[in-house]
């Protein structure tokens, strides 16, 4: 009996000795759970959503995304809000915060946006390069172009099919491509230039009616990344976690199916 008693011991403490590292890790990982704070383009809301649920399901930690325009984005930045990561609509706001010594690395493209016509009126959207032209459109919503690279874009193809003149008078500006979209989703506009990424979301999938514009009409949007520095002074595990997940396949898919074409 005793030598059982003994041997019982013995296992348990093998076992113990065993499985008290990985205890102690899946202990350590639950209890040291972080925080990484994102700025995340208005065109990405929706998406991230996703990005972020994954990237809690891989590493435990969370991805808190304030949104925004681009530009009203790089502002907050540098006037000392701490976000640890950017991802911009573009490039050139974090070329521009790399150049200003507000990162922590070179920016790198995660994904390209693609330009959509959106509306939730009965329009018939083939038509309205036309109906621009005979004003048959009281409203057209775009973000606004001095802040948000999707608004440039749009007036981008307004330039390229000649109806900027036409147009004028008529565009309703959204400090945001979120703002924007609201305008549109509410009816408060007869259609309006928005990003892919929005209309093929849970959220707004098959509310309203939405049509590609041609690739040639504007430059498909380079949308990039950054570790800013105070991520990378007060955060940096986890601003490199989350900037590295990013680039992952795991993510990748996510922006695929969120209506990006991957860099």
């Amino acid at each position: 009996m005793k030598a059982a008693i003994s041997m019982h011991k013995r296992t348990s403490g093998i076992l113990l000795y065993l499985f008290f590292p990985l205890f102690f890790l899946l202990f350590a990982q639950q209890t040291h759970a972080g925080t990484v704070s994102v700025a995340v383009a208005a065109n990405m809301q929706f998406v991230f959503e996703e990005l972020s649920a994954e990237f809690k399901k891989e590493t435990g930690h969370d991805a808190i995304a304030s949104v925004g325009s681009s530009g009203k984005l790089v502002t907050q930045i540098t006037q000392g809000a701490p976000f640890d990561v950017f991802l911009s609509a573009d490039t050139e706001y974090p070329d521009f915060l790399f150049r200003q010594k507000f990162t922590g690395n070179q920016p790198k493209i995660y994904a390209h946006g693609e330009l959509v016509l959106w509306t939730t009126k009965n329009i018939d959207l083939t038509q309205w390069q036309q109906i621009i032209k005979e004003g048959r459109a009281e409203k057209i919503a775009i973000a606004n172009p001095a802040t948000a690279p999707y608004g440039r874009e749009a007036i981008n193809v307004l330039r390229y099919y000649k109806l900027e003149n036409a147009a004028q008078g008529h565009l309703v500006l959204g400090e945001s491509i979120a703002q924007t979209n609201q305008y549109i989703h509410a009816g408060v506009v007869d259609f309006g230039f928005t990003a892919k990424s929005v209309v093929v979301s849970k959220a707004m999938a098959g509310k309203g009616q939405w049509l590609a514009l041609p690739k040639e009409a504007y430059q498909t949007i380079a949308q990039a990344a950054v570790i800013l520095k105070n991520g990378q002074d007060k955060n940096p595990v986890l601003a490199q976690a989350f900037f590295d997940f990013l680039y992952s396949p795991k993510a990748q898919a996510i922006l695929q199916r969120g209506g990006y074409l991957l860099p």
